[in-house]
């Protein structure tokens, strides 16, 4: 393993831009240009390989120093009587020093994609659900369920590191697996590609998965069902996917709650959830849910190690007060509930907010994209390319370590926030 930044190749890098945490990258940095030479997907090239343009901090259109950008940033937050701390696009460093300055500017915290991650959380709060790991299923899966969701589309080395891996426990495994498709417009080319058996796939609106779900743990439960189809899914084929099920010695439903973009779709998550829960009399059967990009499960781990809850925290009673519903980034902001706001996005999320007409100030790597001016812009660098880092994966099991590969006249997304922190001094 190398460590030279300046013209090295270096061996087993972890990549941060989706959350499969991809870690056999070999990278070249030839003079400080880096070129993903094996194993990276079209995200990481395009991150990794990216030069990032020369800019410095503005306190609004004029460049100032770190200390000027830090010390205004403070006083911002410091008149303020509720700030939002959102974005969170950083690792557990960033995360932890994001929720220090919370709980200094008795603010709210919110990740960018808590949406999304919502739709889970709300399930696992209230219901509770059954669980799997990417190396069970690359280990043990016989079948796999994709419920409104390909994988490949978001997460594109997905069927290569986990479905169809070149290593696994047990290689038979691969040749005998069975994919199934529930949901639209889904990419079935990389399970067509894979030498095994051809997938199966059932074409539904992405807002009837939930009621294909119900149905097929009716069936299961030896409910008679009256309804003919759902959608263009007929009766029979729920029938022969509900046996299918039923022989399955190790299945796996796996969703992904950002494609699950409709009204209510926590129910869908609760029906899948409910379903894999049943089966478990009789077989071996588990959910696996891909999300937290863009560090969403970092944050949601960090606020929750250290407040007691995954996100969506206020502390401007002193304490963490936590509220799924009123403490939303997103709702606060089209509600204009919060009269400063300060947004961090390290990785690659462009910045789309609608011009916020409050006192703003954004933590950015310099190759991001804002939709607006921010009152105050500090550039910062990118965890696993210009300092080393820990990231949490999709699965929440594995903490990766980042690596540097790449020298950044920027500071870190937790120098930064530090250094505000201490202006309250």
């Amino acid at each position: 393993m190398t460590i030279d930044t300046e013209s090295r190749r270096h061996l087993n890098v972890p990549c941060p831009f989706c959350n499969l945490l991809c870690d056999d990258l070999v990278i070249e940095n030839r003079k400080g240009k880096l070129k993903v030479s094996q194993h990276g997907c079209h995200l990481a090239k395009k991150q990794f390989e990216q030069e990032q343009p020369g800019v410095t901090p503005r306190i609004g259109k004029k460049d100032c120093t770190l200390e000027d950008a830090t010390r205004a940033a403070a006083k911002i937050l410091k008149r303020s009587k509720q700030a939002l701390i959102g974005g969170l696009g950083t690792d557990v460093n960033g995360a932890r020093a994001a929720l220090q300055l919370t709980e200094k500017a008795s603010a709210i915290i919110d990740h960018m994609h808590s949406d999304a991650a919502f739709r889970n959380l709300d399930v696992m709060q209230n219901h509770g659900w059954v669980m799997t790991t990417m190396a069970e299923i690359k280990n043990r899966a016989d079948l796999i369920i994709f419920a409104g969701t390909d994988a490949n589309t978001n997460y594109p080395r997905f069927f290569e590191r986990v479905i169809y891996p070149n290593d696994s426990l047990v290689n038979a495994n691969k040749k005998n697996r069975q994919i199934v498709y529930i949901g639209e417009n889904l990419n079935i080319a990389p399970a067509k590609k894979a030498g095994g058996k051809q997938p199966i796939n059932l074409e539904c609106r992405q807002d009837k998965i939930g009621e294909v779900t119900s149905t097929i743990h009716a069936i299961a439960a030896g409910q008679e069902i009256v309804k003919h189809a759902i959608g263009s899914i007929t009766l029979a084929q729920l029938k022969e996917l509900t046996e299918l099920i039923q022989q399955a010695k190790y299945g796996v439903i796996v969703w992904a709650p950002g494609e699950l973009n409709f009204p209510y779709a926590e129910l869908t998550v609760q029906s899948i959830s409910e379903l894999v829960k049943y089966l478990n009399r009789t077989t071996r059967f588990s959910g696996f849910t891909l999300g937290g990009n863009e560090g969403g499960m970092t944050a949601n781990q960090v606020t929750a190690w250290q407040s007691g809850y995954p996100s969506r925290v206020s502390f401007a009673k002193g304490y963490p007060e936590y509220d799924p519903y009123r403490f939303s980034a997103w709702q606060l902001l089209r509600n204009k509930e919060i009269d400063a706001l300060l947004w961090i996005s390290s990785f690659s999320a462009p910045i789309e907010i609608a011009r916020p007409r409050i006192p703003t100030i954004v933590l950015a790597a310099p190759s991001i994209r804002i939709n607006f001016t921010p009152d105050i812009f500090i550039p910062v660098s990118t965890p696993g390319i210009n300092h080393v880092g820990q990231i949490i994966r999709t699965d929440s099991v594995v903490s990766l370590k980042l690596r540097k590969i790449q020298e950044s006249q920027h500071p870190s997304v937790s120098e930064v926030l530090n250094q505000i922190t201490n202006q309250y001094r």
